[in-house]
This record gives structure tokens, C-alpha cells and sequence, in this order.
């Protein structure tokens, strides 16, 4: 006889017994269990990868449209040091919601907090700075590669294309084609690192052997691209994420 067979025997000779103390015990070991067992029962086929990470570079306006989803409200621009997560009611859906978490853009942290986030993601939203784009498309390409290029996350990517209130932004479609061009650069460059003494290579190969980068070769590794103005074409006014909250509500 195991030991819980032994105990459940002793339970119930105790509890034949009506002693007050036992039948207390015997109830609320009953209850946990019970609480138990529901709990798997709903969760079993629930999704556990419920939050909506918004990952970029420092200033592409991440804590802004963080600000703008979970709070409605707008915020001055600052560098984040720290995750900020909350809880964004999906547009359209009284029963939608999603976790929000705003990681840090300083290359520093950015891994770090990926690291701990990644495998609750949902969806992934990166944030680009369609102003200062062409200066900083080597850098964003390098911090798209990997994220893309990290084995154990499978989820959809959106490309918001953020600041379009301004006149000089570049719109989602040339962002589109000329990070294409620079991630198919970043690839031959980072094969060869990989490559081994042997000759034989090493690491994740995005896209299709022989042929030019194209997201759309990366299967259901899905990156959608979208124009957006966390700040509005008002200043502090009503910001423009039609885009960002349709792709939202379509993934949760």
C-alpha cells in the first residue's frame, strides 16, 4: 500500500470517527484538490503566450504607443530602463485583452529583458523611427535579425513604421524594400562569421538559399508592416494606430 492510499485509509477511519478537527482538515484537503482540478481543466487549452511585446531602438516612440494602447493617453518622450507592462483592451471586442510589455531600446538591456519575455509572446511589435530610418538601418537590421533569427520564438512580427506625422518620415512600403535589401546584406555577412574551419556553417539562415531576402520567404515566422503616429498629427492629439490595433485585435 502506497503512502497516500495510507493516508486516505487513516482519513477515513478519522473522519468515521466525526472528530471536528479531522473533518476540517478533510474539507479543505478536499477543496485544494478541487480547486486543482479545475484549474487545469480550464487552462489546459488556453494559449499561455498572451502578451504583445514592443521591442525597437531607443527613441523610435515604444513607451509612447505603450502609453497610447494601455493607457489612451499621451507622454512625454524618455529612454525606459525598465519593462512597463499593462493590460490593453482589444478595440471592437468587449472579451479581447492583451498583456502589453514596452521592453527597453538601449542595447544593454534589450537582450536581457527579450530573454525573460520571449516565450509569453504572442505577437511582436517592432518599432521603427521612419524618421532617422536611413541612418539607423544597420542597427535595425542587426536587431530584427536576431530576433528574427531566435529559434525558439514562432509568432507573427508587425513592422510599425511610427512618427508619419512628420513630413520627412519614410512611408512602411520604402522601409519595406530597403530593409529587405540590408537584412539580405546582413545575411552573407553573418553566414560567413558563421562559417566554420570546415566549411560547413553553423546558426539560422533566413529566407531562401540563393535567392534575395524577402520577408514573405520566412514562412509562419509572419511580418506584416503598418504606418503609425504614436503622437498624432495633432502634437498631443489622436494619435494614428488604426493599423497597430487591427493587427492586434486580428492576433488575439
Amino acid at each position: 500500500m502506497t503512502t497516500i492510499d495510507s493516508y486516505i485509509q487513516t482519513l477515513k477511519v478519522e473522519v468515521a470517527k466525526q472528530d471536528p478537527v479531522i473533518l476540517g482538515i478533510a474539507v479543505a484537503v478536499l477543496v485544494v484538490l478541487v480547486t486543482i482540478v479545475l484549474f487545469k481543466l480550464i487552462t489546459r487549452g488556453r494559449n499561455t503566450k498572451q502578451a504583445i511585446l514592443l521591442v525597437g531602438l531607443c527613441d523610435s516612440g515604444k513607451t509612447l504607443l505603450f502609453s497610447r494602447l494601455v493607457h489612451g493617453k499621451y507622454v512625454s518622450s524618455y529612454t525606459s530602463i525598465k519593462e512597463n507592462s499593462g493590460i490593453y483592451d482589444v478595440i471592437g471586442s468587449r472579451n479581447k485583452i492583451a498583456e502589453v510589455v514596452d521592453i527597453p531600446g538601449n542595447d544593454r538591456q534589450r537582450a536581457q529583458f527579450w530573454e525573460r519575455y520571449k516565450s509569453q509572446a504572442r505577437g511582436v511589435i517592432f518599432i521603427i523611427d521612419s524618421t532617422t530610418f536611413q541612418k539607423e538601418i544597420k542597427e535595425v537590421a542587426e536587431y530584427l535579425y536576431t530576433l528574427l533569427s531566435d529559434k525558439t520564438v514562432n509568432t507573427q512580427f508587425l513592422i510599425a513604421c511610427n512618427k508619419q506625422d512628420i513630413t520627412m518620415a519614410k512611408s512602411s512600403k520604402v522601409i519595406h524594400q530597403q530593409l529587405e535589401k540590408e537584412m539580405n546584406t546582413l545575411r552573407v555577412t553573418r553566414a560567413a562569421a558563421l562559417s566554420s574551419t570546415d566549411g560547413s556553417s553553423s546558426g539560422v539562415f533566413l529566407g531562401k538559399r540563393n535567392k534575395d531576402f524577402e520577408f514573405a520567404q520566412l514562412g509562419k515566422l509572419k511580418v506584416d508592416f503598418a504606418d503609425c503616429s504614436a503622437k498624432g498629427s495633432g502634437g498631443e492629439g489622436d494619435p494614428e494606430l488604426n493599423m497597430v490595433e487591427e493587427w492586434i485585435g486580428a492576433l488575439v
